[in-house]
């Protein structure tokens, strides 16, 4: 049988990756919309999109490890 609070820390970790997908989903939403945007008006800014597409899924990366680091007891 699995512990109360082996349970929690499992909707914790859960949380921490699903809210920082969402918040990334969010950034990403606005950043490719102007990113068109800027495509469509100027020439030759596909890598300045691309990174500034990139920057927000540390997010992402922030809360697999904050997910990992709880599920570890670190």
């Amino acid at each position: 049988m699995v512990e109360l609070g082996s349970g929690m820390v499992a909707i914790g970790a859960a949380i921490a990756i699903g809210a920082s997908a969402l918040g990334t989903a969010m950034a990403q939403k606005s950043i490719g919309a102007a990113g068109i945007g800027l495509m469509a008006e100027k020439d030759g800014q596909f890598n300045n999109v691309l990174i500034f597409l990139a920057l927000p899924e540390t997010i992402v990366i922030l809360g697999f490890v904050v997910a990992f680091l709880m599920l570890n007891k670190v």
